[in-house]
């Protein structure tokens, strides 16, 4: 035999350090189970699926409405909708006009019978007309036509807006105070539906207060009267302004545009003394 079949049938000693490897120890208590995330395997984690929810139709609708009317040049008749008094005046609207509440069913049906009542037994009956406030788009139109509305409260959103669209022209014409507020559930409220798009308060009493110059009823006609008349407060000529749309951050992609996307307002400040409407007015 040679050499090399000599040294390959040798056998060659042990590493010194194979002896000192040693196997990891398990607890039995926490077992790994992994997932498999294949076709008819485990449930797929939860991921955000904003981007993939198909919205409801009312979602979609008020979004693409919000949109067109930032894009396109709104008219006077339809922009002076967004100018609603502020929140202290809506209060003491809304608390004159819960004074004149109309009475529920309930409170009619035991009126009736009271009257029933008193004329079955011989006796005198006695009523007198109410003083509540007035509903109705017709009814209001009516009274606004013959001047014997003392103030109109107009609700903002109104669906379809071209129902009142024209009725603060008739106000202003027939020299009527009138109000916009924010939100035809609040004006449903006083009269016991879900919604009210106009409310009309044809009779001030004793409850609103005594006649005479401190009344707070003829306080809130002046008020809304003077607001109304301030057409820089009120906007109800001029129209919308147009928003640019924001493709991006400010400034990316175009530096020399950086900056252009600033508001109506930030435009128009230092110039408080005089009334500066968009170039298209």
């Amino acid at each position: 035999m040679g050499k090399a079949a000599k040294a390959a049938g040798k056998k060659l000693p042990a590493a010194p350090l194979a002896a000192r490897k040693t196997k990891a120890q398990k607890n039995p208590l926490f077992e790994k189970a992994p997932k498999n995330f294949r076709l008819g395997g485990d449930v797929q984690p939860k991921r955000d699926l904003t981007r993939f929810v198909k919205w409801p139709k009312f979602v979609r609708l008020q979004r693409m409405k919000r949109v067109m009317l930032m894009r396109l040049k709104v008219p006077p008749a339809i922009n002076q909708f967004n100018s609603a008094i502020d929140k202290n005046q809506a209060s003491q609207v809304l608390r004159l006009c819960k004074k004149y509440m109309p009475e529920t069913k309930e409170a009619k049906k035991a009126r009736l019978m009271e009257m029933a009542q008193q004329k079955k037994d011989g006796q005198e009956v006695k009523s007198k007309k109410p003083q509540v406030v007035k509903y109705g788009l017709n009814h209001i139109t009516t009274l606004v036509e013959n001047k014997t509305a003392k103030m109109v409260v107009i609700a903002h959103d109104v669906d379809p807006i071209e129902l009142v669209c024209w009725l603060p022209a008739l106000c202003r014409k027939k020299d009527v105070p009138y109000c916009i507020i924010k939100g035809k559930s609040r004006l449903g409220q006083l009269v016991h539906t879900q919604e009210g798009g106009v409310l009309c308060c044809a009779h001030f009493s004793q409850q609103g207060g005594p006649e005479g110059p401190g009344d707070p009823c003829l306080q809130l006609q002046g008020a809304v009267q003077r607001q109304r008349r301030g057409a820089q407060a009120l906007g109800w000529w001029p129209h919308g302004h147009q928003v640019p749309a924001h493709h991006g951050k400010p400034g990316e992609g175009c530096p020399g545009r950086a900056g252009q996307e600033a508001g109506y307002e930030d435009r128009l400040s230092g110039q408080e003394g005089r009334h500066v409407g968009p170039a298209w007015c």
